[in-house]
């Protein structure tokens, strides 16, 4: 997918009015003070080369779901002021996202100006993809340049409206980073290639097992989707989450990793107790001795050192999905062990995006990874194997 599409680099901005799609979808506490800014520093190259080549830059972006609607708790003033302090540089902000004010600051944008549009939600054509929306932003400008990677596979206007509307179009220099790691990974991996499937839903990760299943040398199995393996299994699993529906995947992923040679691994114990309240009682048992009544939260001693085992000689890790409710102190300890162990690898380390990135800061080993995505949707949908549609509409290159 990614070969053929033009980068920012590729296209001559200097002068013209370039369109950034970026992702700015941070989160903000009750007083709307921003919480994490990572995503924003993530834009600053493709922004910074912008700036550098004599661009006026037009940048666009979601905060939130507003469904359409004006909603000042979703504004995105308080980026705005992120921004400017982190370009360390003036930012228009007009505070709508099409209309007088922002004709008023385009007109007297110069080289190196960069303007924030409010909030693209705020508007109801943005979801919808409608036409008249898309002709609106596209009128902004000579250029557009998507590098939200964490909205790719979202057809809405500003990201599938736009392209066709305007002369050139191309990504930024993060959305041509985040889909070469995670497509390369999955496509060419330098091998043993492992990988590590979490989260609550086996459901959620259909798609990237039959990819997965099909490449990798070996592959681990935690955090929620494993208590469904269990159950196909025949064993008692009390309280802990299952898709009753799904019991049949297991079986065929087992008889798949017979078949094409892939070893499969399971957690060996697991962190049970009697509820989610962060103060009931919790003891270790191994996978056979899950409790009546009881519910699984983590993985277990046992299983960090069996997956650590696993990953010790792996080439390309890429995991995805928490080893457990790590959000709660006394069922994160799986989720961050296994954090340190695929730090502490000499393999490639590829972080899908959502909750994994947010378990890999946590524990410290943000700056010991490769890469992590920005995007959780986009991500799952790529490790799939699905084009995103915020890809396909950019022309191709011609050579």
């Amino acid at each position: 997918m990614i070969p053929g599409k033009m980068c920012v680099d590729e296209i001559d901005v200097h002068g013209k009015r370039v369109f950034l799609r970026a992702d700015f979808n941070v989160p903000l506490d009750n007083d709307l003070h921003i919480t994490d800014d990572r995503r924003i520093r993530l834009s600053l190259s493709t922004i910074n080369y912008l700036i550098d080549e004599g661009a006026r830059i037009i940048v666009g972006s979601h905060l939130g779901r507003p469904d359409g609607k004006v909603d000042p708790k979703f504004s995105m003033a308080p980026v705005a002021k992120r921004l400017s302090r982190l370009l360390r540089k003036d930012i228009l902000f007009p505070g709508e996202t099409v209309g007088t004010a922002v004709d008023r600051d385009l007109a007297k944008m110069e080289a190196g100006d960069v303007m924030l549009l409010e909030n693209l939600r705020f508007a109801p054509g943005e979801e919808k993809n409608d036409p008249a929306f898309s002709a609106q932003l596209a009128r902004l400008c000579d250029v557009y340049i998507n590098d939200a990677f964490g909205t790719a596979h979202r057809a809405h206007a500003s990201v599938v409206g736009i392209p066709p509307l305007v002369k050139e179009s191309a990504i930024g220099f993060l959305m041509k980073k985040e889909v070469t790691y995670l497509q390369g990974a999955v496509s060419n991996p330098t091998r043993p290639f492992v990988a590590v499937l979490g989260g609550g839903k086996v459901s959620g990760k259909l798609g990237v097992i039959a990819n997965l299943q099909e490449r990798v040398d070996k592959m681990i199995i935690g955090g929620g989707m494993a208590f469904t393996f269990y159950k196909a299994m025949g064993l008692e699993i009390g309280k802990s989450l299952v898709e009753e529906n799904l019991l049949h995947i297991p079986i065929e992923m087992l008889e798949k990793s017979r078949k094409v040679g892939f070893n499969l691994y399971l957690p060996v114990d697991c962190v049970v107790a009697e509820s989610l309240d962060p103060g009931a009682p919790t003891k270790i048992v191994p996978y056979q001795e899950i409790p009546k009544g009881w519910v699984g939260l983590d993985i277990g001693p046992a299983s960090v050192r069996l997956f650590a085992e696993v990953l010790e000689n792996a080439k390309t890790i890429l995991w995805n999905g928490p080893m457990g409710v790590f959000e709660i102190d006394a069922f994160s300890r799986g989720t961050f062990a296994m954090a340190h162990a695929v730090a502490n690898s000499y393999a490639q380390t590829i972080v899908g995006g959502g909750d994994t990135s947010l378990a890999v800061y946590r524990a410290g080993e943000a700056d010991n990874m490769t890469f992590i995505s920005t995007g959780g949707g986009a991500a799952l949908e790529l490790l799939e194997g699905k084009e995103l549609p915020g890809l396909s509409v950019l022309p191709d290159r011609d050579h």
